[in-house]
């Protein structure tokens, strides 16, 4: 692992504790330029790493540590893409170049790596929660004197579990509990909505940021006056809030003292600041205007979304490193979905599309810029996008709601309550299905083929290339189909040639892409493409395979079934999600109950969290890559015996 200089400040700090023992308050600025220039020289050689929102905390980062008592202070960073220089800062100094490689370090805080990351995070919106319930188990021990920090962004303050534990913190009048809110108008694509309009307002109202120092500095002092002068301060701060926004303040509304705006990134008021509020008690948020990406010229006067994770690149010049192909290649699913939605809309006005924060991300840019008045961007809120999109659909519209397969999980409800009980048409477009890299357990799809295929009334399916995916959607969108989930994974398909014409698949049935006689292997989604390897690879073993493409995990092809194991005593699923209640289970459940019998292996994502790495790297790790279903195949048909086998087998 290369080694990467790392200023003369940081040569200081291998924990926090040097930081507040070793600087003085005036050298914060300095540690915290040497922060944000490692994380420049190592993230513009590693690549596959976030880039802009760590930049953008820097000082918030450095003030924090500085400030508070860390690891006996609690703090805890929402999503976690902003905490590299908090990594860089606790003991991970020498390792950051490992980031998010296999083997290295997590892109996110995760509670295993280090005990200064308190809560494990990766999905947005979860860290008031978890502060809370650690202000709340302190207090209760009696350490009281512990303060319980959450870093939130204002794009993860849109999700409805964000103000689920706003409105609690704000009844726990004495938990120690202190919100930093930083706002940069943005999470990966810009954000929307109220709340960010709301925001807006507070930091552009000329009257109020001409005033608010003062009724800061009239709260900081009134301690000392009594508690009815504090009172009196508290009703003075409101009403100024107030008249002056001409709203009531939200905040301050769930009982939470608001400070701000500060500027996020001046080191040095902020840590005075922070002192400050560590004398004040009960549940507060400061909220601190920050710029992704700040500090780098490029990052700030570019496109915020394309430095969000840009890979390799010239940290000279900003120039992003890209490898041109020699020839064609595949396009990546996202965007055949996103060409795919526009064609479709064209043809039926019925169409609607719909995501949660990630437009640029899933490729709904493509119609937001063709259609915007039928496309929309609901913020972080994968609840509400789901049952949005139920209420379009009790109106005849077909919503095409994309959302990751890692953050459907968080509106399972909704769509077995809102959607599926009522059998509207909507289409869950589950990108990023699988297995899906560097961002480790906490975004891979693994388990959206078992979740969704126990609900009544869904279709479950997925496409082994792009012609097969543009079909689905099509499919999806006719009259009467009801609730339809089409799950595909991250990155490049198959197909140089993939813009084929549109043709209706009967729903619940697969194909058999290859005659044989000897084993069976039924595939469902992209792994398909690994078995169609395997099975050239084996032809010069002799061994005759089949191989079925389900297509459909919900309704499962039945007729197909019967004639697998009919013929076939030897079969092995393939797919790439959780082996627990997946495909392959819903293979066996079939066998058992029509009472067939039959040697069976399912090859998937074991029952284990899955760390990161390269996608071919948790392919192999996993055991249904190519290599590993050429070892099943010959395992199963005692043609070797070959202890790499044991792998796969064994999931």
């Amino acid at each position: 692992m290369k080694k990467y200089k790392t200023g003369s400040c940081l040569e200081r700090i291998h924990l926090p504790k040097d930081l507040r023992e070793k600087f003085s308050i005036e050298e914060l600025p300095n540690v915290s330029d040497d922060v944000r220039q490692y994380i420049i020289d190592v993230i513009s050689e590693i690549g596959n790493s976030h880039f802009g929102a760590s930049l953008g905390v820097v000082e918030m980062t450095v003030a924090l540590h500085y400030v508070f008592n860390t690891p006996e202070d609690q703090l805890v960073w929402d999503v976690g893409h902003q905490a590299y220089g908090h990594k860089i800062l606790t003991g991970r100094k020498d390792v950051f170049p490992s980031n998010r490689i296999k083997g290295g370090i997590s892109g996110f805080p995760k509670r295993s790596e280090s005990e200064y990351d308190t809560f494990g995070v990766g999905h947005s919106s979860t860290s008031i929660s978890a502060a809370l319930g650690m202000a709340v188990a302190n207090q209760y021990k009696g350490l009281k004197d512990r303060h319980h920090i959450a870093v939130i962004g204002d794009g993860a303050m849109t999700a409805g579990l964000a103000f689920e534990g706003m409105n609690h913190a704000g009844f726990e009048k004495d938990a120690n509990l202190l919100v930093i809110l930083n706002d940069n108008c943005m999470s990966i694509d810009p954000n929307v909505g109220a709340l960010k309009e709301y925001l807006t307002d507070i930091t552009t109202s000329h009257t109020y940021n001409k005033v608010k120092d003062e009724v800061w500095n009239l709260l900081g002092k009134v301690s000392k006056f009594g508690p009815d002068a504090q009172s009196i301060a508290s009703k003075i701060s409101s009403a100024l809030k107030g008249s002056l926004l001409r709203q009531s303040n939200l905040f301050e509304s769930l009982n939470f003292r608001y400070f701000g705006p500060v500027d996020g990134h001046d080191v040095i008021g902020l840590a005075k600041v922070m002192k400050d509020l560590k004398d004040i008690p009960g549940p507060k948020i400061l909220h601190c205007v920050t710029r992704k990406g700040a500090g780098y010229k490029f990052s700030e006067e570019g496109n915020p979304t394309k430095w969000h994770a840009p890979g390799v690149f010239n940290k000279d010049t900003g120039e992003i490193v890209k490898v041109v192909p020699k020839s064609p290649q595949p396009p990546k699913y996202q965007d055949v979905f996103g060409h795919t939605i526009v064609e479709l809309a064209e043809r039926n006005k019925k169409v609607m599309g719909v995501t949660p924060a990630m437009p640029t991300g899933c490729s709904l840019t493509y119609m937001m810029k063709a259609m915007p008045e039928r496309t929309y961007d609901v913020g972080i809120a994968e609840q509400h996008a789901v049952t949005f999109s139920a209420g379009l659909a009790t109106q005849g519209l077909v919503p095409f709601c994309n959302i990751y397969s890692s953050f459907m999980q968080r509106a399972f409800d909704q769509v077995l309550h809102d959607v599926a009980l009522q059998n509207l048409n909507v289409v869950f477009c589950l990108d990023r299905a699988g297995l899906v890299g560097a961002d480790g357990a906490t975004h891979h799809g693994a388990y959206d083929l078992a979740y969704m295929r126990c609900i009544p009334g869904l279709t479950v399916s997925a496409p082994m290339n792009e012609s097969e995916l543009r079909n689905l959607m099509f499919t999806a969108q006719q009259e009467n189909v009801g609730p339809f989930s089409i799950r595909y994974p991250r990155g490049a398909g198959v197909m140089k040639e993939w813009k084929t014409p549109f043709q209706k698949i009967k729903i619940g049935t697969g194909r058999r892409l290859t005659p044989g006689k000897d084993i069976a292997i039924l595939t469902i989604g992209h792994p398909g493409n690994f078995a169609q390897e395997a099975i050239e690879e084996l032809k010069t073993s002799g061994a005759s395979i089949a191989h079925y493409d389900m297509r459909f995990v919900k309704p499962i092809d039945e007729t197909m079934l019967h004639e697998v194991f009919a013929k076939f005593d030897k079969v092995i699923t393939i797919e790439d999600g959780c082996v627990m209640g997946g495909f392959g289970s819903a293979v066996i459940e079939f066998m058992v109950d029509q009472q067939y019998t039959a040697e069976l292996i399912r090859l998937g994502i074991p029952d284990v969290y899955i760390h990161h790495g390269t996608q071919k790297e948790l392919w192999t790790d996993c055991g249904f890559d190519t290599k590993a279903i050429v070892a099943a195949v010959k395992k199963m048909l005692n043609m070797q015996s070959d202890e790499s086998v044991s792998k796969a087998v064994n999931h």
